[in-house]
């Protein structure tokens, strides 16, 4: 005795209940079969026989582009967190070429909340603040690609104005720019492929370019009297110590 057809079919891809005469699945797309069914004068369905063809290569799905280093993000997402930091120490920039009162920078020798956080935006040499915000940009995409947007917020303030706040208490100047903020954010990035490294094992960024962009940065106190030395290096201790607890999380 023949059996009736089925009433439905289940799409493997997203579970719905569709109709066994379609080849896709109208919900998600998926293709359920390559031909329609076959319908019997009985009311049966069969399934056609695929035909064969000499020299059918089999295809494979592209492969998809990744930047080394970086996990596939979820659909939609972008560094916001890094483009704001970007964003707002372009414009103060821009706004500093056209404004005369500087009182809102740093100049005097205290630790001014305020006047750090404003300090850690600005810059007055362009070359200082290309470095600074190069660090920012590729380190802090490819930090916040991995981890989120939180772990670039926190390092960018510790490094950033407690780097600034440090500098002032320790070397009795004032200074601006968020040289400490780029280094902990290039040091928490590069700390998981340098751990692999030291364990012999594989890994996807390129720690050479890292340790040469990590350099320029660091060495701009040198060039640039706004610049703090104690800064970067406090942003590099900042950047290892959260760099080794980014490892850690993400291997358990």
């Amino acid at each position: 005795m023949a059996s009736g057809p089925d009433l439905f079919v289940v799409c493997k891809n997203c579970g719905a209940e569709v109709s066994p005469y379609i080849t896709e699945c109208p919900y998600c797309g998926t293709r359920l079969r390559k031909r329609a069914p076959k319908i019997e004068r009985d009311g049966t369905i069969s399934e056609p026989k695929p035909k064969r063809s000499r020299g059918t290569r089999r295809v494979r799905p592209p492969r998809e582009r990744r930047v080394p280093g970086v996990s596939a993000p979820p659909m939609g997402r972008r560094p916001w967190a890094t483009i704001t930091i970007i964003g707002i120490s372009l414009g103060l920039w821009l706004a500093l070429l056209w404004i005369a009162d500087f009182d809102v920078i740093p100049f005097d020798v205290s630790v001014d909340t305020q006047k750090l956080f404003y300090g850690a935006f600005a810059y007055f040499n362009g070359w200082y603040e290309l470095a600074v915000l190069a660090g920012i940009g590729i380190y802090g995409w490819l930090l916040e690609r991995r981890h989120g947007p939180i772990p670039v917020v926190l390092l960018f303030l510790i490094g950033g104005v407690g780097g600034l706040a440090l500098g002032v208490e320790v070397e009795g100047e004032a200074f601006v720019g968020a040289n400490g903020a780029a280094l902990a954010l290039l040091c928490a990035w590069a700390m998981r492929d340098a751990l692999a490294a030291r364990r012999g094992e594989e890994y996807d960024g390129d720690l050479l370019g890292t340790a040469v962009i990590s350099a320029v940065v660091f060495l701009m106190p040198a060039w640039v009297p706004q610049a703090s030395w104690v800064a970067g290096g406090f942003g590099i201790l900042v950047g290892a110590f959260a760099g080794l607890l980014l490892a850690r999380v993400s291997d358990s």
